[in-house]
């Protein structure tokens, strides 16, 4: 870290313009993941490709908050039509709820081989690439191998969250976690801003993914690996689960908001939670002048959007309704009447807080990618396997042992999903990919970016800019330290109970691509070290 300044200080504000192009276009979190995609554009690579790219080279650049061994989603416009992906991986079929409580577990824990379950972000890869790419897998891989084997500097909001991670994961006692220690540490310190880091397992990794369109990790060598490792410490996670595992072709679903039609991708994520809060908001005729009036509608529509999601969704094969059901107009209304001048005391479990990683791409003909991956918290279970560089994910820690529970654990499900890659078009035109990653934060995250657009016509930076709320539980609500004083004030006196963070790291990080006509606006995030990378 230089000595002279702290890259981590910044006293005043500044702007972020819009960034326009027409050629090609990668908005994410990290300016040399952008730039990865960026190149894979100039190569020839088409918006899918772009994507690939940058979600590899992401694994590398910011492993605090995805990596190889976690999930991911995505919604591509390609063609002229919208596609929807689902590279979730379920539980291993040897886990079960008595297997769990004869541990000891009365709730899913955090860290170790209990909440691991099947990655599924190197078959997304290889499926996308199959389906869309016109590079092959090994074309697009490049960059992301160039990083883990020359090294790059530690940007600043990476080097903080890095910090915050090692406070956690370095107090995990016991051989299971030594591989952490020994890959996402420099001589056992975490890496500093401005430190040069670098991973060679995690480069040979990534290239063997890449020459064998991920079969080495499902069914080859890496897959061999896992399952060692598994067996030898305890694990659930066999190769059968690898080799079983295919990600799902899914339909988006959708509602209309404003004349806009807002995507998202059905359960086990939980984009519907969005679409129901937006369904609900629709019903008013919100004056975004009546700032609090307005605040506190959309605070009091993401609480019910959470009773419902938090109780329903979890595997399709699992949900006793279905999620149509919770779009409909009169669900809707229902909704809708529970919303007075006060403050609602909801039912059901309350969000909580993790980390992902959110990409979006378009490229000359049209193409458009809304992409999203992730370890769940931070680097995941704690676990690496031993000389690859795989984080294992912890996605499980959200299955309850309740067998009363829609989202309880069985062998072979998917668990309640927190992230969700958006899309927005009108009529038939695409306008564009956005997300806002955060666990829980993510549909709250949504709501606020798409009316921060389409009611307070905020262009797409001003409106990744503007300062957020994040409904906690209960009463309590969390505001930035931006967040206008009077508005604030308004809110506790309706009776909501705000506090005020010091922090903006849980208030999410958020891409966005607008296309008007053959121009794409580009926005990326202030919360983060954001970059969006045209030409």
């Amino acid at each position: 870290m230089p000595s002279l300044f702290d890259p981590l200080s910044y006293r005043y504000s500044s702007k972020r313009n819009l960034v326009l192009s027409t050629n090609g276009m990668v908005a994410t979190s990290h300016p040399l993941a952008a730039q990865a995609g960026l190149s894979v554009l100039r190569k020839g690579g088409n918006a899918v490709d772009a994507a690939i790219a940058t979600a590899m080279s992401l694994t590398v650049l910011e492993p605090t908050s995805n990596g190889i061994g976690g999930d991911s989603f995505a919604q591509v416009w390609f063609d002229g039509d919208l596609y929807g992906l689902n590279s979730s991986g379920p539980s291993p079929n040897k886990i079960s709820r008595s297997a769990l409580e004869k541990r000891g577990f009365h709730s899913m824990p955090k860290f170790g081989w209990e909440p691991v379950t099947v990655p599924g972000i190197p078959a997304a890869w290889a499926e996308l690439s199959s389906r869309f790419g016109v590079l092959s897998l090994r074309d697009v891989a490049g960059p992301a191998i160039d990083y883990a084997e020359r090294g790059y500097p530690i940007q600043p909001t990476l080097g903080k969250y890095w910090r915050k991670a090692y406070n956690v994961y370095s107090g995990l006692e016991g051989v299971l976690f030594e591989s952490w220690l020994d890959t996402f540490t420099l001589d056992g310190e975490p890496p500093q801003v401005g430190d040069v880091w670098r991973s060679l397992d995690h480069a040979e990794t990534l290239r063997s993914i890449a020459k064998t369109d991920a079969n080495s990790f499902y069914q080859g060598k890496l897959a061999e690996k896992i399952d060692q490792f598994s067996r030898e410490t305890g694990g659930f996670l066999r190769g059968s689960d690898l080799s079983s595992f295919e990600p799902k072709w899914v339909d988006p679903i959708t509602v209309n908001y404003r004349g806009y039609d807002v995507w998202e991708l059905p359960p086990n994520g939980q984009g519907l939670v969005s679409l129901i809060a937006l369904n609900i908001l629709s019903e008013y005729d919100l004056n975004p002048l009546m700032a609090a009036d307005y605040c506190h509608k959309q605070i009091e529509s993401i609480k019910l959007a959470f009773m419902d999601g938090k109780k329903y969704i979890t595997d399709p094969k699992y949900m006793d309704v279905s999620y149509e059901e919770f779009l409909g107009r009169d669900c809707t209304l229902k909704r809708k009447k529970q919303i007075g001048e006060g403050v609602m005391e909801p039912e059901g479990k309350h969000p909580g807080e993790k980390g992902t990683v959110y990409l979006a791409t378009a490229d000359g003909q049209g193409n458009m990618v809304s992409y999203i991956q992730s370890n769940y918290m931070g680097f995941g279970s704690g676990l690496v396997v031993p000389g690859t560089g795989i984080a294992l994910q912890n996605r499980g820690n959200t299955f309850s042992l309740d067998p009363g529970d829609a989202n309880s654990l069985e062998p072979g499900k998917r668990t309640y999903h927190t992230i969700i890659p958006g899309f927005l078009t009108k009529g038939n035109r695409p306008i564009g990919p956005f997300g806002v990653m955060g666990g829980y934060m993510q549909p709250q995250g949504h709501l606020q970016l798409l009316c921060n657009i389409l009611d307070r016509g905020l262009n797409p930076q001003s409106a990744l800019d503007a300062p957020r709320w994040r409904w906690d539980e209960g009463k309590k609500v969390e505001v930035e330290q931006r967040f206008p004083r009077y508005l604030a004030e308004a809110l506790d006196w309706r009776g909501h109970k705000i506090g005020v963070a010091l922090d903006s790291g849980s208030f999410g990080r958020g891409q966005m691509i607008w296309k008007d006509e053959k121009v794409l606006f580009g926005a990326t995030e202030p919360r983060t070290d954001g970059c969006v990378a045209s030409y």
